[in-house]
């Protein structure tokens, strides 16, 4: 019999630390720049949410990929993982610590796995058959990839059944698992039940009790003994098996129970060997379903990382960026994932150091503010600066960061709406890594690197340079610096590069295709805000922050009256440029503020009309039912009248017909009647008399929507929708009213004139309204971006052109975030006057980050 298990064992191309581990990346990735970038950190937590150890060791070795196909569908997957969290936080997935030890036993005929093996197997395949069942119910269409891994899983009922009943729970093989072994085991309880009685024997007797240290029967080497003291050995005949450490005691097995010993061992080795044919046989029935194993291991490892990754994503805040075409790179509100507080306090526990270089060993907030980091065409070149400690390496760590975890198939710590290219290449030369034994310095360290990227690069690529021309002179640092970012540019790659040198500044102000941000920093203080503002350099504030680290105000004096005249200026300038830049973020955060204020007014303001309508038509529906049951009332009174008037006359024909009245004249007839007719009279005058304002409010509503009372030109409201037109045509029971240059017909009970003293006039000429082109069956609008303020304006005037285009079947994306949008756009559709329902898109169309509105009719 050929054996055909296969185990996963990964393979460890050990970097270094033995953390990074494949030269398989892009075209040309280099495993430096993956440790540069801290990559291994990200997976390493990523790790510890697989449930098995091949998933961690999947994850473990997991590389970005330069196929944007692979990148979608690896994206993608982590998408369904994340929505399937959100639907169901238990994973039912358990499996054995030694899960790949026992895959190994079973890859070699005739090896047999011990109970706790078979148990841990047992437990892992049932737990995997809980993982299909619950991704079946999650809908096909939306989790399509989780599907078609749960159709890999096979089912081993059969082989669970079997192991689960010779096996208990503690692991002991029971007794009727065969034939052989109960009969075996019946003989050992007879023969120890006699042993005991036989030791027992010497203890209860009072000359053989002298002679024992100890009132216990105790085990030597799979044999019975007794505890005899040393100075007794003779007293009592036996074999000795050993003594206590001390010497004072005798373990010792007394003659006659030798041969009753002798019939146990034997006994117990029969049993073992049974023990291990029926282990045996257990092996061998997964043993031979190796296939279907192999199948269902290789699924449930891909369902473990995709569930780990979506946990790595709730864990960070993760998105699913979007993948550009056209080279752009756009990180919206991005974080460095290593410095997410969730993210360093998962690492504080688990005992690790939270990360060992420059990017961390800057001075960070406790909560470290989000970036926009923006590559987008025709930019292609970044030049950041700023003050020291402002966030210049970290914001550049960011990006490169995020990209490798996009293009691995991770969820990005970013706003939605991001989006990334996929690269072939990326290149970093961030610290300072010279080598004394290579002769090196700093600066030729950083030129060689430089240098090798230049002869490895393949496109699309991406290129991040820290402090790019430093260690030599600044005025050549600045001009070789601006010369390398230039080629590279040319060349056709993107680049960010940080910066202090004048040039560098001077060559992103003054080039197209590159731009320029800066970190600000407190005016008062001179702490960093890590807020990062495109369109100007920053100051490097090297004199202020040495004076704020504590450095000798002479020295930081001295330094000032150093600085050449241009120098001076150019700091002057920059400082104005910053202080003018200050004031327009104040100003757009008050403007903000105003806006939402008068949008929160404005909600309310709705929403008490809203209340207002609601109570009107509760008000007039309980009006309603009291009419009705009035009605009901009266009815069932006068059928009750009804009836007993016939039954009246049915007696009176009956009596006349038996002769007991002789002459059933018409006067007794017209009585009968009219007694019926004044109770029927006397119940609709009752009725009447306790409905007068109800009956009144009902001919004062049936006045209000007759025809005679609309006519062409008057200025109405349609109340369903609460669009105001002019009345156009009248008919029989409804009315043509234009809005804004549209027609539309409103049955004339859902008009309320605005001013009925109001002078009539001619409609007004048909006006030609420019309808933005719609799709046939559905209409999206996109407010990302948006503050809340502009997106609800955009929504509810998308909403009015949605009705006056006959579009009922709308989207409105607003993307996932933080939920703020989502949740202003909800209370704005809740009880709108046009709205009929809403819901969240299925995730193939989006999910939670879009909206779906359908209009009333």
């Amino acid at each position: 019999m050929v054996l055909k298990l296969r185990v996963q064992v990964p393979a460890k191309l050990v970097f270094l630390s033995g953390n990074l581990r494949s030269p398989a990346l892009f075209n040309s990735m280099n495993l430096s720049t993956l440790k540069a970038l801290e990559f291994d950190r990200v997976l390493d937590i990523a790790c510890s949410f697989a449930v098995t150890s091949l998933g961690a060791a999947q994850l473990k070795v997991l590389v970005p990929q330069s196929d944007p196909k692979r990148v979608t569908k690896t994206l993608a997957a982590t998408t369904e993982g994340v929505g399937w969290l959100r639907l169901e936080s238990l994973f039912p997935l358990k499996a054995p610590t030694d899960l790949e030890k026992t895959l190994a036993v079973l890859s070699i005929e005739g090896q047999i796995l011990e109970t706790q093996q078979l148990l841990g197997l047992a437990e892992f395949v049932a737990s995997v058959n809980e993982v299909r069942k619950a991704i079946c119910t999650l809908p096909r269409k939306a989790f399509p990839i989780l599907h078609s891994l749960a159709t890999q899983v096979r089912r081993f009922d059969a082989e669970l059944k079997r192991v689960n009943q010779l096996i208990t729970a503690s692991g002991e093989i029971i007794d009727s698992a065969s034939p052989t072994l109960q009969t075996l085991r019946e003989r050992l309880h007879k023969q120890r039940f006699q042993l005991r009685n036989t030791m027992e024997s010497y203890i209860r007797n009072k000359e053989t009790g002298s002679y024992l240290q100890e009132n216990i029967v105790t085990d030597r080497n799979g044999r019975f003994v007794l505890v005899v003291k040393t100075a007794h050995r003779k007293n009592l005949p036996g074999i000795v098996h050993g003594s206590s450490s001390s010497g004072a005691s005798l373990f010792l097995e007394p003659l006659n129970t030798v041969d009753i010993n002798n019939d146990i061992v034997a006994l117990v080795e029969q049993e073992r060997i049974e023990i291990r044919k029926i282990l045996l046989g257990l092996t061998d029935i997964f043993r031979e379903r190796s296939s279907d194993l192999n199948q269902t291991i290789d699924a449930i490892t891909e369902i473990d990382v995709i569930h780990a990754k979506a946990c790595f994503s709730r864990l960070v805040g993760g998105i699913e960026p979007t993948l550009s075409t056209d080279g752009t790179l756009e990180l919206r509100s991005a974080s460095h994932p290593l410095l997410i507080p969730a993210v360093r306090e998962r690492l504080r526990k688990d005992d690790q150091t939270t990360v060992d270089n420059k990017s961390v060993n800057e001075q960070i907030p406790s909560d470290p503010v989000p970036v926009n980091l923006l590559l987008i065409p025709p930019i292609t070149t970044l030049v950041i600066t700023g003050p020291n400690t402002g966030g210049k390496t970290v914001a550049l760590k960011t990006a490169g960061l995020v990209v490798l975890m996009a293009q691995a198939g991770l969820h990005v710590p970013a706003a939605t709406g991001s989006r990334v290219p996929v690269f072939r290449s990326m290149f970093t030369d961030i610290g300072d890594e010279q080598s004394i034994s290579a002769n090196l310095s700093t600066f030729s360290w950083h030129i060689t690197n430089i240098a090798a990227m230049d002869r490895s690069l393949t496109f699309p690529a991406l290129l991040l340079l820290d402090e790019i021309g430093a260690g030599t002179d600044p005025a050549e640092g600045g001009a070789l610096g601006a010369a390398i970012v230039e080629h590279f540019r040319r060349r056709g790659a993107q680049v960010m590069t940080t910066t202090h040198y004048e040039a560098l500044k001077s060559y992103a102000s003054t080039t197209d295709g590159v731009t320029c941000a800066g970190f600000g920093f407190d005016a008062k203080t001179y702490a960093p805000t890590y807020v990062l503002r495109y369109g100007s350099p920053g100051r490097s504030l090297a004199l202020e922050i040495s004076a704020r680290l504590g450095l000798a105000p002479s020295i930081v004096a001295a330094a000032k009256t150093r600085q050449t005249t241009l120098e001076t200026q150019l700091s002057n300038h920059l400082e104005r440029l910053e202080q003018d830049l200050r004031r327009l973020d104040d100003e757009r955060h008050h403007v903000a503020e105003v806006r939402d204020q008068l949008v929160n007014t404005e909600m309310g303001l709705r929403a008490r009309e809203t209340a207002l309508t609601k109570q009107e038509a509760f008000i007039r529906a309980e009006k309603k039912r009291g009419v009705d049951t009035s009605v009901r009332e009266a009815k069932r009174e006068i059928d009750l009248t009804i009836r007993e008037f016939k039954k009246e006359m049915v007696t009176l024909t009956e009596a006349a017909s038996s002769g007991h009245l002789q002459d059933m004249t018409t006067g007794i007839q017209g009585a009968a009647r009219v007694t019926a007719r004044k109770t029927i009279d006397a119940i609709s005058n009752r009725f009447q008399n306790d409905l007068p304002n109800i009956k009144a409010e009902s001919i004062s509503e049936q006045n209000n929507t007759s025809p005679q009372n609309f006519s062409v030109g008057d200025h109405v409201i349609v109340e369903s929708m609460g669009f105001e037109g002019v009345v156009t045509n009248v008919a029989q029971d409804s009315a043509e009213v234009d809005i804004q240059g549209k027609r539309l017909l409103a049955p004339l009970e859902d008009l309320r004139m605005i001013d009925q003293d109001s002078q009539k006039f001619s409609p007004p000429a048909k006006v030609s309204v420019q309808l933005p082109e719609v799709n046939e069956t559905l209409a999206e609008l996109n407010v990302i971006g948006c503050t809340i303020d502009e997106a609800l304006t955009r929504t509810e005037a998308f909403l009015d052109k949605a009705l006056l285009a006959d579009q009922s079947n709308l989207r409105v994306i607003h993307g996932h975030g933080t939920g703020r949008l989502r949740r202003a756009i909800a209370n704005l559709l809740d009880d709108h006057r046009i709205v009929e329902r809403y819901y969240p898109a299925p995730p193939e169309e989006g999910g939670g980050g879009v909206t779906v509105v359908t209009l009333k009719d």
